[in-house]
């Protein structure tokens, strides 16, 4: 099949000129079927991946803690339904208080947790009692023992009593206050004096009310996978506001934008300037809002009803003050650059004079933009749900544990030492591979559809473009569909492997950046100057190379919809792509310092680890000579 190019031969010699019109038609073949059926295979390894995930995940276990069962607050189980009780609450204050000690080796996560409705607070006139689930001998069921407020032990036996008094349970006092944390009840170090009495009165072991008992619970609740895991559980909670606002909203903006280019074309560089200022003016008060500079709306991580001189900190809290600064210096940046730019915006109406008659000629562009966002929406909409049980997919395993602790067992009856360690989630590394698979997947398929996006744009307004306005027989009446038609046959390869170049730069850059902060929080970090040197100067060169490599493809995927050369050869300097030899011999100058700057810090690091290691050996060897 020949394809139609244009009207004027081409200065390759590689086009054919015939008819009397003097089209170029060129001998299209299919090329980088290679990396097509390697983008086949990599679609099937995703859904193998993803099934893995939402047979084995549960998202809610990045919210809501596990009990002293191993079940997931807010989950419904074999023997309780816990679809109402989600938060987690330490029934043990003297567990957490150990746990907070240094060198005490007990740790937050075995103390003994079960999940409630709300955190219980203290009595003011007696001593409130927070009970297991009940089971055995205890004969109500889950809803009367949430209506009696957690608390049977009035009903308990003299012996059960007994061990109540022991903090072994089945019932617990509530000596502390507490308070919504993210779905976790955190203790307040302000104990009641009246619950404290009434247990003195009672003769239970002595309970310590330091205020290590508070910092225990919070830095477990700001401890970085917890963070990482309430930002992956937000994404799968806010579905509606990210449709709407991230995808209806971005449609409909976009269409009545390339409907006002088509008749508003004098006004539009400067209606766009002007909105988009104000828009991240918007942005950048919205975060003031949420971070308390301006007004009393700032977020809080205490979730309800609560004292409002009691406050809490997390770390989201300090994201959302740097994001409020980050954004500050994007709006000074952006309104200071618009003021700069506006000879440039002069300029650009002549370009999208050209752009409105091109939209004029060819309807189907203005609707075409649909397309690629319903398959973008409906892939999205596949990979958030899939990476939320990805990221939950871990095994519930009993810890391994060497507490010394006893809790009475309601179903065995009796006072039991042997497993008394708690639960946690347990990550095999094979997750963690699926993971980075999963995000390198959606940087792949993104990219994939943008080049299929732009490569279809660039087909359907090289039809126009090619006969100069000028009206011709053997153009296709409808060049949209005819590019689609082009892609789907020619060039699905050649825009695999572009966007499989994009994505790889992208996902290895990401990557080098979390390892330099690994190494900045680490404090490894070259001595001398030159290593210092090219350890920043390597992320710069990794930022030139991702956009010298978005803009060759950019290139690339319009030469490709005009004669379906390969990609390899356009990236590499075809004509047309990259005529500067300099471009390419500054786009290898760049991979060379960023791959000499990396080792640079591989050989840094290792040297340091080697170092440490040494001492640590001395230390030890010092250790055992003053023992002996």
């Amino acid at each position: 099949m020949r394809g139609v190019i244009g009207k004027y031969p081409s200065s390759d010699g590689n086009g054919e000129v015939g008819g009397a019109n003097g089209i170029i038609k060129s001998n299209r073949k299919c090329r980088d079927v290679v990396f097509l059926v390697l983008f086949i295979a990599f679609w099937i390894a995703m859904i193998v991946n993803s099934s893995f995930g939402f047979n084995q995940g549960n998202p809610l276990r990045l919210n809501f803690g596990l009990d002293y069962k191993g079940n997931v607050c807010g989950g419904n189980h074999k023997d309780f339904n816990l679809h109402e009780l989600e938060l987690k609450y330490y029934v043990n204050p003297n567990q957490v208080y150990q746990s907070g000690l240094k060198n005490s080796g007990v740790k937050l996560s075995n103390a003994r947790t079960i999940c409630l409705l709300d955190c219980p607070i203290p009595s003011e006139d007696s001593l409130n009692w927070v009970c297991d689930y009940p089971e055995g001998d205890i004969r109500i069921s889950l809803d009367d023992w949430i209506d009696m407020n957690y608390d049977y032990f009035a009903d308990l036996t003299p012996e059960l009593r007994n061990t109540s008094l022991q903090l072994q349970g089945p019932c617990y006092p509530v000596i502390f206050p507490s308070v919504n944390v993210y779905w976790t009840c955190q203790f307040i170090d302000r104990p009641s004096n009246v619950s404290l009495t009434h247990w003195k009165q009672m003769n239970g072991v002595n309970i310590d009310d330091n205020m290590v008992i508070d910092k225990s619970i919070h830095n477990s609740i700001n401890a970085r996978s917890s963070v990482l895991k309430r930002y992956v559980a937000d994404v799968g909670k806010s579905w509606p506001v990210l449709i709407v606002c991230g995808g209806l909203l971005p449609l409909f903006l976009s269409l009545l934008w390339l409907l006002m280019i088509r008749h508003f074309v004098t006004a539009m560089p400067w209606v766009t300037v002007f909105f988009f200022n104000g828009l991240i003016i918007s942005v950048t008060m919205f975060y003031y809002l949420k971070a308390g500079w301006i007004g009393h709306d700032a977020i809080s991580p205490i979730i309800g009803e609560h004292d409002p001189y009691y406050h809490v900190s997390a770390r989201e809290q300090h994201h959302i003050r740097a994001a409020a600064f980050l954004m500050t210096c994007v709006m000074i940046v952006a309104v200071l650059s618009s003021i700069a730019i506006v000879r440039r915006i002069l300029m650009a109406t002549s370009v999208l004079k050209v752009a409105a008659k091109v939209i004029g000629e060819v309807h189907a562009l203005i609707i075409f933009p649909v397309v690629p966002y319903l398959i973008l929406a409906v892939f999205y909409m596949f990979w958030l749900s899939a990476a939320l049980n990805l990221f939950s997919s871990g095994q519930i395993v009993r810890n391994d544990c060497s507490t010394n602790c006893c809790a009475y067992d309601l179903k065995a009856k009796r006072v039991s030492c042997d497993d008394c360690c708690g639960y946690s989630i347990h990550y095999t590394p094979h997750i963690g591979a699926s993971i980075l698979f999963h995000l390198f997947g959606c940087y792949w398929a993104t990219q994939f559809i943008i080049a299929c996006s732009s490569t279809v744009i660039a087909g359907s307004v090289a039809s126009y473009y090619w006969t100069r306005g000028q009206s011709s027989t053997t153009i296709p009446f409808l060049p949209v569909f005819s590019s689609m038609k082009l892609l789907m046959r020619y060039s699905l390869g050649s825009v695999a492997i572009g966007s499989l170049i994009v994505s790889f730069v992208e996902s290895t850059r990401f990557i080098l950046e979390a390892v330099r902060r690994r190494l900045k929080v680490a404090d490894i970090m070259p001595e001398s100057w030159i290593k210092r040197m090219m350890f920043y100067t390597s992320r710069f060169c990794l930022k030139c190379i991702e956009l010298t490599v978005k803009s060759v493809n950019r290139n690339a995927y319009i030469m490709v919809s005009k004669n379906s050369t390969y990609i390899f050869i356009l990236q590499m300097g075809g004509r047309g792509v990259i005529s500067d030899k300099w471009s390419m011999r500054v786009l290898w100058l760049t991979a060379i310092g960023s791959a000499v700057g990396l080792y640079m810090v591989a050989v840094e690091r290792q040297t340091q680890n080697r170092e440490k290691m040494l001492a640590e050996a001395l230390r030890a060897a010092e250790a055992d000579a003053n023992n002996t």
